[in-house]
């Protein structure tokens, strides 16, 4: 009888990745989720006795599923499969129940140690035939680079954990194609006080350039500048523009060499500059962004738990670069994994 399996991920592309990875000898019959809620539903029906399960989902998130599933004692054995990859995301997790963690793309062999450590499988490492298909529809190749945006967004939320000693929020990337009007609508929706400050970080590679904006509420920079332990001894102005630039550099820098590792491309970047500090959003903006009338627009909001800090990263690529930008992130992953 095949082992009933659940991959619960907000991603067509990463639902289908994982599934490609699962070995072709291990008898088993696939379902899927696209967050917490649904998994909770399959597990209860009989149809998830492993479960390949991500966190940062909307509904439902990894965190408040795997919680119900130890509330509840639900029958199953859960591998976390994240791009968060926080060292306090996978103790939490255990704590909770999970087998392992596994962090996105996802690696063949550690999947494979996994599954013997724990007896699910023995077979052979083989896994199924390369699909030939790639993703043809707009909204597909979004879904794909917003895997791949999930990852890098992952690991800069890990240098920030380190950075800070702190558990970092992370949420769903939002992507989306738009107008540079509708970019200002867009920031405005996640803007958390009348005034910001924000650094601006260009980047280029062969064939794409693009920007990156990290936005500051107002409210944040008492608790950041405590939190980093810098000296109060210097002016407080030099104080926040040295906590601006430090985490920007590291948000910026771990963003985009993860981004540059899974396109197989690297990005040459320019010096940060700030953009404005303790200024309206819309008067920053004027001369950043009008220069581009259509964009892929990459929005990722990170706290740190426990203090009231929020900043928000956007990656901003203009339309000439969309179209590469988006092929190269279907076909780097087609050649990582054989398939999509």
């Amino acid at each position: 009888m095949s082992l009933p399996v659940l991959i619960c991920d907000d991603s067509r592309f990463a639902r289908k990745q994982m599934a490609n990875s699962i070995p072709a000898g291990w008898d088993v019959e696939i379902s899927f989720a696209e967050n917490g809620a649904e998994a909770l539903e399959l597990i209860k029906a009989g149809k998830g006795d492993v479960v390949f399960l991500d966190l940062n989902m909307p509904v439902m998130d990894g965190y408040q599923t795997m919680q119900i599933i130890k509330e509840q004692d639900l029958p199953c054995m859960v591998i976390v499969v994240s791009g968060d990859v926080q060292s306090q995301a996978r103790e939490r997790m255990l704590k909770l129940g999970a087998l392992d963690f596994i962090r996105k793309p996802v690696d063949n062999s550690r999947l494979m140690e996994i599954l013997r450590q724990f007896g699910l499988y023995t077979g052979e490492a083989a896994v199924k035939p390369a699909s030939q298909d790639m993703p043809t529809s707009k909204e597909d190749r979004i879904d794909a680079y917003r895997e791949v945006a999930n990852v890098a967004m992952g690991r800069a939320g890990e240098k920030l954990a380190e950075l800070f000693d702190e558990f970092i929020r992370l949420p769903v990337p939002n992507v989306n194609v738009i107008e540079s009007n509708e970019l200002r609508m867009a920031i405005e929706e996640i803007q958390q006080s009348e005034y910001v400050s924000a650094v601006s970080q260009g980047f280029s590679s062969v064939g794409l350039q693009g920007e990156a904006l990290v936005i500051f509420n107002e409210t944040s920079f008492e608790s950041l500048i405590n939190l980093l332990n810098y000296q109060h001894d210097s002016d407080c102005q030099e104080l926040e523009i040295e906590a601006l630039m430090d985490v920007s550099n590291i948000l910026v820098g771990a963003c985009l060499n993860a981004l540059a590792e899974q396109l197989n491309t690297r990005f040459n970047r320019s010096h940060p500059s700030i953009l404005g500090r303790h200024c309206d959003l819309e008067q920053m903006l004027e001369s950043n962004v009008s220069r581009w009338t259509r964009l892929l627009a990459t929005e990722i909001g990170y706290s740190i738990e426990n203090h009231d800090i929020q900043f928000d990263l956007l990656l901003l690529f203009p339309s000439d670069a969309i179209d590469p930008l988006l092929s190269l992130s279907c076909g780097r992953r087609y050649e990582r994994t054989g398939t999509y």
